[in-house]
């Protein structure tokens, strides 16, 4: 099953390459049933996943390049399966979203279900150049997504986006061979290299870990290796949009918890305090750069920043409430920042053909069911009890403050701004006087398509936060336990 989420997609790219270019409907359409089928194969694994297990499952373990120790070894648990559930639905989501896509049509499927493999190999990867490979597999469709078929400046964030996260890849690429020779494993098997890790000379370890550190840090984004997202999402297409922020920053906050920690436990406690400082930091900065923003996409992209700072600060203190705390905000998430892309990107900016607050006033009048969703997504990104947003970012807190209280206090204030630019935002775009007259076309059959799933799933995992948390929590526990509770 492994296996065929991580070659589905790819070989449905290579399909989609082949097919006719004058028959876009049929591109689509092949896209998007082959983006559905490792979703189906996702849901069928629920009959055998053990929810009460921290180990590996489905594993498959094949040996690649035998000399070295390098193997195709993929397994799932408890931290990478909630993981395949975002990365499918956002997948789907994504390619029904880019259905208005009207210029080569066939590449820019292709590309979207190529990035889909990469996505699903990163989170199921169990082999240090397994996971290299996908890793890297990520920046290529992303690169040409932005570049082709983004916004004006399209080409200067498509460039920024790759120049970062290459030169993110190249210090984690250091990193991985350094590892690999520091503990004389023989093998690139992460779980192998963990267990024999404890044998690093403490002060090796620690730059092999600020290596991680970097590689990984980069993809989430940690202030100050942030700069390339803003300008990536807001020239990146709707659907590009919906991935970057549902997934891809998933996958840098992931490499922390089934690489990093566990492999240097006493270097992650060590820096602790530091890492919890700048995600504190992202935190605040995020929150206050989205409330300067007068383009709405701008705001949205900034407010990733903020909360993927709460994902960093649960793994900063490191204790079982913190981490699952963490864990359930990229989950959570993964759902609204999609969400709230996709209505900014596509439903207001196709009506509207402006993303300025300004320029958007009164829509609550003219499209009121897409405004009402656009209020939805806003109160659940800014953690309104009873959504998805609140679980994660008080598990978070809660967790955290035995050891990192002053962080926490400020973080907690941190919040009162991310409720103001989100009340600010709503104000300014769906309240007040339209600027015209003319009508608006409210929001259609396809987009609710997109949009009621995203609201399903954040409302269940409000009111419900078991059926995530049974899911994560064994994993979680064996991890902070690795950690000595930090």
């Amino acid at each position: 099953m492994l296996t065929a989420l991580v070659v589905i997609p790819l070989v449905g790219a290579l399909i989609t390459l082949a097919l006719p270019k004058e028959k876009p409907d049929l591109i689509k359409r092949f896209s998007l049933v082959v983006s559905v089928i490792p979703l189906i194969l996702v849901a069928l694994m629920l009959g055998g996943f053990q929810f009460g297990s921290a180990e590996m499952q489905y594993v498959v373990d094949v040996d690649w390049i035998p000399t070295i120790g390098a193997s195709f070894k993929l397994g799932v648990d408890g931290l990478s399966y909630p993981m395949l559930w975002l990365t499918g639905i956002v997948s789907v989501l994504a390619i029904v979203a880019s259905w208005t896509i009207d210029h080569r049509e066939k590449e820019f499927f292709a590309w979207m279900l190529a990035l889909q493999t990469a996505m699903y190999g990163v989170f199921l990867a169990l082999d240090y150049l397994l996971f290299f490979v996908f890793w890297e597999l990520l920046l290529v469709p992303m690169y040409f997504i932005i570049g082709i078929w983004g916004g004006e400046r399209r080409e200067y964030a498509a460039i920024k986006f790759f120049i970062y996260t290459l030169a993110g890849s190249a210090i984690l690429l250091v990193g991985i061979l350094a590892v690999y020779l520091a503990t004389g494993a023989e093998t690139f098997d992460i779980v192998a290299i963990m267990q024999a890790a404890h044998t690093v000379d403490p002060r090796v370890a620690f730059w092999i870990f600020l290596a991680f550190f970097i590689g990984f840090a980069v993809k989430v984004p940690v202030w100050p290796f942030h700069t390339w997202l803003p300008d990536a999402h807001v020239e990146a297409p709707t659907g590009g949009s919906m991935i970057l922020a549902g997934v891809l920053l998933k996958t840098g906050a992931y490499a922390f918890f089934r690489i990093a920690y566990p492999t240097f436990p006493q270097v992650a406690a060590d820096l602790s305090l530091l890492i919890g400082v700048l995600g504190l930091i992202g935190i605040i900065y995020g929150a206050l750069a989205a409330m300067a923003q007068q383009d709405v996409k701008k705001l949205v992209a900034y407010s990733s920043v903020s909360h993927m700072g709460f994902v960093m600060l649960g793994l900063a203190a490191g204790s079982e409430m913190a981490m699952n705390g963490a864990m359930y905000v990229m989950v959570s998430h993964g759902l609204i920042s999609p969400l709230m892309f996709f209505l900014v990107g596509s439903v207001f900016y196709d009506r509207t053909h402006t993303r300025m607050m300004g320029e958007m006033s009164g829509l609550f009048t003219k499209m009121p069911v897409a405004a009402t969703v656009m209020a939805f997504a806003a109160f659940a990104n800014l953690g309104l009890p009873g959504l998805s947003g609140f679980v994660g970012e008080f598990f978070t807190l809660v967790g955290s403050f035995e050891s990192l209280r002053a962080l926490v206090i400020i973080a907690a204030l941190g919040l009162a701004v991310t409720a103001g630019y989100h009340l600010w935002m709503m104000r300014r775009v769906l309240m007040g006087t339209p600027h015209t007259d003319a009508p608006y076309v409210d929001i259609t059959g396809r987009e609710l398509v997109v949009g009621v799933p995203l609201m399903a799933l954040i409302l269940v995992l409000g009111v419900y936060p078991s059926l995530l948390l049974s899911v994560m929590n064994p994993s979680v526990v064996t991890l902070a336990t690795r950690l000595g509770g930090m």
